[in-house]
């Protein structure tokens, strides 16, 4: 039987993660979601490590005067939302401060570099998709913020309003064979429900709703109704997004987005532009429109695709359908620039070896994961580039997820 510790502990500080910390009488830096500092709870620590712990608050003996009353019912329990216990203006204090603190402690970058973070004109309904757990009843939940399995949902505040109109109409047989429900909106046409399963579809379904309905496994992709992809315009350009392709979830900071990494990478016409993790190709008619010659990069089949569409009117284009660290060994170029936008986990170490090679004058660095593009930040600094300028941008309103657009240049 597992003995749980509990302790009252002063919450001092705001960690990358969402969490609250304070330190232990022990002197461990003990973790607590859901609280702020200046609080003093009581915490039970529910795991425990030689130099930290992490603990679930279970009274709260003082609270912050900061603290507001959540909006969600769920809060607390989801693992989804962070900082609704926190006003908004406040949740973009805490993440500046995080990006700091991530570049200074992991990268030994200067701090002086990060400029005020960009908000969301949009506090809540905001996202363009939201993927649902199914629970063993076949309803539509969220997994627990304490990782004890799913919970059934009655209400998001996060999804686009259409989003938000559509999931609860959404009804599944317990055996269905369904393990995820997916929802996705463009800004053109009907919204998306994706099926998430194993095999082939062995279901049977009746589409009453304004929506796609598509089938994803490792089998492969079925459209079971209405269209095969999505569309979104953005600042006059069009872009088909297949049901797997990647695209920013929050619609209405798009165009800022685009905008602050082209006026970062600052393109002279001629240029020769390595566009790495392309996707469907987001930044690459904005590159074009400037002047660039653009490599892009790319490996996902889907993105590829949709890349190939988006781009097909541009000759100026070439796309390499491989990983980017396989890609860039195969490279005998020297781009002018180069534009990276990495998943979560940020370049790999022979990715990031094999662009340090190539050598580009400039870089900039579209990161969804501050930790991530400290430590490349750090190769980055140690190979000779200087960090100009990073700006936050909050495309995830009440969660700790944070985009930053950073600039790099080689000494």
């Amino acid at each position: 039987m597992i003995e749980y510790i509990e302790m009252d502990l002063t919450l001092t500080g705001m960690a990358y993660g969402g969490e609250a910390f304070g330190r232990a009488e022990d002197g461990r830096m003990v973790f607590v979601p859901f609280a702020l500092p200046g609080e003093h709870v009581h915490v039970r620590l529910t795991e425990v490590h030689k130099r930290w712990a992490r603990g679930q608050p279970l009274e709260w003996m003082t609270t912050s005067p900061q603290r507001i009353t959540p909006r969600c019912a769920h809060f607390g329990i989801c693992g989804g939302c962070h900082y609704q216990h926190l006003p908004y203006r406040e949740q973009l204090l805490v993440k500046e401060d995080v990006v700091r603190e991530q570049l200074s402690r992991i990268g030994g970058l200067p701090t002086d570099t990060v400029q005020s973070i960009i908000p969301s004109p949009q506090e809540w309904a905001y996202r363009n998709r939201i993927t649902f757990q199914v629970d063993s009843q076949g309803s539509l939940g969220f997994m627990r913020q304490d990782g004890e399995g799913v919970f059934a949902a009655q209400e998001c505040h996060l999804p686009l309003p259409e989003l938000n109109a559509l999931w609860p109409d959404i009804s599944l047989e317990k055996q269905s064979g369904v393990l995820k429900v997916g929802l996705r909106i463009g800004t053109e046409g009907r919204p998306m429900v994706l099926l998430y399963g194993e095999g082939k579809p062995e279901l049977e379904t009746s589409v009453e709703i304004p929506a796609s309905l598509i089938w994803l496994s490792d089998a492969g992709t079925r459209v079971l109704a209405g269209e095969q992809a999505l569309h979104f315009e953005i600042q006059g350009h069009r872009f088909r997004i297949s049901p797997n392709s990647f695209f920013q979830v929050n619609t209405a900071l798009v165009a800022e987005l685009v905008s602050l990494a082209l006026g970062m990478l600052s393109v002279e016409p001629g240029e020769t532009i390595l566009e790495l993790y392309a996707g469907a190709g987001l930044f690459t008619p904005f590159l074009v429109e400037a002047g660039a010659l653009v490599l892009a990069v790319e490996e996902s089949p889907s993105a590829c695709a949709d890349f190939l569409i988006n781009l097909d009117d541009a000759p100026e284009v070439d796309l390499i359908a491989e990983p980017v660290e396989v890609a860039l060994r195969g490279l005998h170029i020297q781009p002018d620039a180069a534009l990276l936008d990495p998943p979560r986990s940020g370049l790999s170490k022979p990715a990031r070896e094999a662009l340090l090679h190539l050598a580009p004058e400039r870089i900039v660095y579209v990161s969804c994961d501050p930790a991530t593009l400290a430590r490349d930040g750090k190769a980055l600094s140690q190979d000779g580039y200087l960090l100009e300028r990073l700006t936050p941008i909050d495309l995830f309103p009440q969660t700790f997820h944070i985009e930053t657009v950073s600039s790099w240049r080689r000494r």
